[in-house]
């Protein structure tokens, strides 16, 4: 049971107040669920700093800075390194693990390494993955780590299947895209230490062949819509995933759309990077 005597290694007033959740405190499925739809509406996924040659620092006091007092947004090292913390501070019991992304991987295209951390949260027993680093098709509910049924979320159904046998027991989370089954990532099960992130996070901000370091990919997910630019494309989504509207922007409204619809307090130093990334558009 969570003592509240032992001070917290996150502010979760700040959090809160950041998220918009005045809810119980408790650690309960119910809890873990409010969180989990309100975390990716208020904090954006964006590697904005990586383009802009600053670097993803995931030392705790830095993504509290950036993720609660600054106002940003950051990608998976930073939104979930974040949201273990806070669930941790709130008594759940919470381990780190790593995804290899099959995201949009053509066919043809090498196997990617492990680059993606997610979260296993044990409830009375029963594991269920979160995870609110995932950009455009984040999960927006936690899902049973080890149902094969077909899951509902805020923002659209999901189901985790076994993945190939010889993985090992990994687990496969696929996401329903107007009636087609996208793979997401593939999870495997054994628990990370926070250390072991820094390789991946590093490789993740530095190397060429990390899409962060050479295309803007930036994303909300809120009840009723999602919201993603690749570059200046924007595509917005329902929350059944239905295409709504998909069109490229010019520097202009990409600024506007990062500032009005995003929620990112946009800064006079990204004009320049987002110059480029109109001129990259999405081929990128």
């Amino acid at each position: 049971m969570f003592d509240a005597a032992i001070a917290p290694s996150v502010d979760l007033d700040a959090y809160f107040a950041r998220i918009g959740y005045a809810g119980p405190r408790e650690p309960t499925l119910e809890t873990l669920r409010a969180i989990c739809q309100k975390h990716p509406d208020a904090i954006p996924f964006e590697n904005l700093d990586v383009l802009l040659g600053r670097g993803i620092s995931i030392v705790p006091a830095d993504i509290d800075a950036k993720l609660l007092s600054a106002g940003r947004g950051g990608y998976c090292f930073e939104q979930n390194g974040l949201l273990k913390r806070v669930l941790k501070a709130l008594g759940f019991t919470v381990q780190s693990l790593m995804a290899r992304v099959w995201w949009m991987k053509p066919p043809e295209a090498p196997t990617r390494a492990r680059s993606h951390m997610i979260l296993k949260v044990t409830i009375d027993g029963k594991d269920w993955l979160a995870d609110a680093g995932f950009g455009g098709c984040v999960l927006t509910a936690p899902l049973d780590l080890f149902s094969d049924e077909i899951q509902a979320t805020p923002n659209g159904a999901f189901r985790i299947e076994p993945a190939a046998p010889e993985m090992g027991g990994e687990r496969l989370v696929l996401a329903d895209l107007s009636g087609k089954w996208a793979p997401l990532y593939q999870v495997a099960l054994g628990p990370w230490d926070d250390v072991d992130y820094e390789p991946a996070n590093f490789f993740t901000y530095t190397h060429p062949s990390s899409h962060f370091t050479w295309s803007m990919t930036v994303g909300r997910t809120t009840p009723t819509a999602r919201y993603a630019l690749k570059n200046n494309r924007l595509t917005h989504r329902d929350a059944t995933g239905a295409l709504v509207e998909q069109r490229d922007l010019s520097v202009e409204e990409l600024e506007a759309v990062l500032r009005d619809v995003i929620g990112l307090p946009v800064e006079p130093e990204w004009r320049a990077v987002l110059e480029k990334v109109v001129g990259w558009g999405t081929s990128a």
